[in-house]
């Protein structure tokens, strides 16, 4: 069965004044088909993160020892933004080596800019196919395409997805901030993004802000194949500002929705969120079972590069 009620759990990293938590719910309905939209498919059981990182969750953890990360444009209780891809994936690398845990992604920082080389096909993440951007033994990363989209559409009662990442195949309704059913923070409703926990309505398994606030760099290349280190990556959810891009036909938070980013970009409204594992002892029956792991380009041109 897949239950949320009972499922939220929130990790603790840092100490003393830099001390943070990290929200995640577990998703369940190991083995889901994927959407007509051909994402959303996921053969095992993890979690992902209730709410976006927020910037004082990167103070703390550069105060705590995340380097050559750089501090974004909103404060306190708002998402970090703007930051690279590669940036969002030091800190959950650092999240992994600050527990004791392998590092997701292979970065070298050198010259004031970031690399990434692929992991080996013995060294890759194998759970629903290969995918050399993330290491085997990782506890938390970037969620993939897959694993986002189940979040934010997945419907576990009717083992189908909604069109939109509030439960509803209706239209979201902006709003600058706040919690209500069906809401979004989009389209330009506040001149700013939200706090984490006031961003909207929630999603079927309750995280919030997978849509509207900022949008959310994948893990995934936008190609999908996740086979160049460089390539595009893909993002989603729509942001404050979506509803204003040029050539934009239907709702930036609609599932078809998807966005592309070279990794070394940093825009004033693209964050992320987190990915982990679930508790270690479902973890390691995924593992014993030999499951394997496995992008909104509704605008007319590419974000900047």
């Amino acid at each position: 069965s897949f239950s949320v009620q009972t499922s939220v759990r929130a990790d603790t990293f840092g100490s003393g004044a830099d001390t943070f938590t990290l929200d995640f719910v577990r998703i369940g309905s190991a083995g889901n088909a994927a959407d007509t939209t051909g994402y959303g498919a996921v053969p095992y059981e993890y979690r992902v993160g209730t709410y976006e990182v927020t910037q004082d969750a990167v103070t703390k953890a550069m105060a705590s020892g995340l380097a050559d990360v750089t501090a974004g444009e909103w404060t306190g209780n708002q998402p970090v933004a703007p930051i690279s891809w590669y940036e969002a994936a030091a800190f959950a690398n650092w999240l992994n080596t600050s527990s004791g845990k392998t590092a997701a992604y292979d970065l070298t920082f050198s010259s004031g800019s970031w690399t990434m080389a692929l992991w080996s096909s013995e060294q890759a993440w194998t759970a629903g196919g290969t995918n050399l951007y993330r290491n085997k033994n990782a506890f938390y990363f970037l969620p993939s395409e897959n694993e986002w989209y189940k979040a934010a559409y997945y419907n576990a009662a009717g083992a189908n997805y909604f069109l939109y990442p509030t439960a509803s195949n209706t239209d979201v309704i902006a709003v600058a901030s706040g919690t209500t059913a069906g809401t979004a923070v989009y389209a330009f409703a506040g001149l700013e993004p939200a706090a984490v926990t006031n961003a909207g309505g929630l999603s079927p398994v309750l995280t919030m802000g997978q849509g509207g606030n900022v949008s959310e760099w994948m893990e995934s290349s936008f190609d999908g194949t996740n086979s160049v280190a460089s390539a595009e990556r893909a993002a989603r959810g729509g942001s404050y500002q979506s509803a204003y891009y040029p050539g934009l036909t239907t709702s930036p938070l609609i599932s078809s929705a998807r966005g592309r980013g070279v990794p070394s970009n940093e825009i004033r409204n693209l964050g992320f969120r987190v990915a982990s594992v679930p508790e270690p002892s479902t973890y390691a029956l995924m593992a014993l079972a030999g499951l394997t792991c496995g992008g909104w380009q509704v605008f007319r041109r590419r974000w900047a590069r």
